[in-house]
């Protein structure tokens, strides 16, 4: 609409002024998205580390009782929906077109932010270049998550502390203490004469 009315004006600084107001509008549009794109990582990454523990139990699991590390992966990719395992499943994916299993691992750290699922991925492919038992990297990795998680809702709650107690100190306490007295100064009005 404004670049409309400029244009019907005619003058140069209507011109110059609609330059201005189109490359502010370009501008704005590109860090508007770039802040919706960044968002839309967090919530994917939060959701991956939400679902981690169980996939690496279940990936300990299935080694456990018997199958290789790609076979674990193929069984857990297939019996699991989320971004964890459709990132697992494109790994293997490409460990099936000519990468190794553990190249293609190293792609899903690179691909996130994440630092437990990259210890996940370095403690996996030291299991599987050296030959040690990948059950107990996996539970030891799950565990691991499992602490992340609760030190970060610690931490949450910690932070939260101070905005819970505000309820309490200016609602609930004045309540409490209004209900505590009014009977005695209900008791001391009707006593006076």
């Amino acid at each position: 609409l404004l670049s409309v009315v400029l244009l019907a004006r005619g003058t140069a600084s209507s011109a110059a002024a609609m330059l201005v107001f189109s490359l502010s509008a370009g501008v704005a549009g590109v860090l508007a998205r770039d802040q919706r794109l960044s968002h839309q990582v967090k919530e994917r990454e939060a959701r991956m580390l939400a679902e981690f523990p169980t996939i690496a139990d279940l990936l300990a699991l299935s080694v456990a009782a018997g199958e290789g590390a790609v076979g674990a992966l193929e069984r857990v990719a297939r019996a699991s929906r989320g971004e964890l395992s459709r990132e697992l499943a494109r790994a293997l994916g490409e460990a099936r077109t000519g990468a190794s299993l553990v190249q293609a691992l190293e792609g899903v750290a690179d691909r996130t932010s994440l630092a437990p699922l990259a210890r996940f991925v370095d403690g996996m492919s030291v299991a599987i270049e050296r030959g040690t038992p990948l059950a107990d990297v996996l539970r030891a990795q799950a565990a691991d998550v499992r602490e992340v998680g609760k030190r970060a809702l610690l931490e949450a709650g910690s932070r939260k502390e101070i905005a819970m107690m505000v309820p309490v100190v200016f609602l609930v306490m004045p309540v409490t203490i209004l209900f505590a007295l009014f009977p005695g100064f209900v008791a001391l009005s009707q006593t006076v004469p």
